[in-house]
């Protein structure tokens, strides 16, 4: 499937447990987009070719998500830890050549890169994590308003409960999380909800989705809650952005809002809300570019 303009390079690259599908294009320093749920690669049809003037842009699919491999989980679901994935996209730029890099995470992807910060700093030039906080954090600050996080309490029950119920409707999960999540719908071509919808009509994918929303409930807590105990920060400059009038928008204004909360988890933060709703690398493409371009080539790309 074609990004906005071109064909880029597909690959998979091999790690120690699985297999990362990604696409390449650009030249100059490299920059890792990651995806969220219920997305792929594809959320960044828009957005990768406006940076690939000025970097080499490499789209990954996160294990268990879209055309990556869905390694067996364990009782504890490390193997879907944010832990787990961060290296395996340390593994993915290191053979593509990048031992430095940028990267830049959506939703769940967001959550891999900061955690891909914190455990490999030595790696991690900058890091822009878009619409989301630390796991931690929205678990501690768990309220009523949760219940507009369904994925969160749905996706993380004991198996099979939560694959059955997607599996049994793909179509409304992505219609639902499309539709409901602040963005308008005609931002989604057919082809790319058709491509979201795929991934959860293989079951492989549901469960290792669900794993991955298994281990945001209970070992990537642990893991976040054991570097605030150690002081460990992200070291690199970040950039937060959130969705203008979204849940990080209006639900955390006691705590001073989302730069305030990231505050706590790195020493250099930046960040503002963009139009769009929770998607809106999709329905606001150029204001997003502009914000990650503006941020990247200024603070990681020297």
């Amino acid at each position: 499937m074609a990004f906005a303009s071109g064909y880029p390079d597909q690959i998979k690259v091999n790690t120690e447990s699985t297999t990362i599908f990604l696409r390449r294009l650009g030249s100059g320093p490299g920059l890792l987009l990651l995806h969220g749920f219920p997305q792929t690669h594809l959320m960044w049809r828009e957005v990768a070719p406006a940076l690939a003037n000025d970097f080499t842009v490499i789209c990954a699919d996160l294990r268990g998500y879209g055309q990556s491999g869905c390694p067996p989980s364990d009782k504890d679901h490390s193997p879907y830890s944010k832990r787990a994935m961060a290296w395996d996209m340390v593994q993915v730029m290191e053979q593509l050549g990048f031992t430095e890099f940028m990267v830049a995470g959506h939703d769940r992807g967001g959550r891999v890169a900061y955690r891909l910060s914190l455990d490999h700093p030595e790696h991690v030039k900058a890091l822009a994590v878009l619409d989301i906080l630390p796991v931690a954090e929205v678990w501690d600050r768990a309220d009523r308003h949760i219940i507009d996080f369904w994925p969160w309490s749905l996706l993380s029950q004991a198996a099979p409960f939560p694959e059955r119920l997607i599996s049994g409707a793909p179509d409304t999960i992505i219609d639902n999380a499309l539709s409901d999540w602040g963005t308008d719908e005609i931002f989604f071509s057919r082809e790319v909800k058709a491509s979201y919808i795929q991934q959860l009509c293989d079951p492989l994918h549901v469960h290792a989705i669900c794993e991955e929303f298994r281990a945001a409930a209970t070992i990537d807590y642990m893991h976040d809650r054991e570097d605030q105990r150690q002081g460990n920060c992200i070291q690199c400059p970040v950039l937060a952005l959130w969705s203008a009038g979204g849940p990080l928008d209006t639900w955390y204004t006691e705590a001073g809002g989302p730069l305030n909360i990231w505050r706590n988890w790195a020493h250099n933060v930046q960040g503002s809300a963009l139009p769009g709703g929770h998607f809106f690398p999709e329905a606001a493409p150029k204001e997003t570019s502009s914000a990650l371009r503006h941020f990247f080539k200024s603070a990681g790309s020297g």
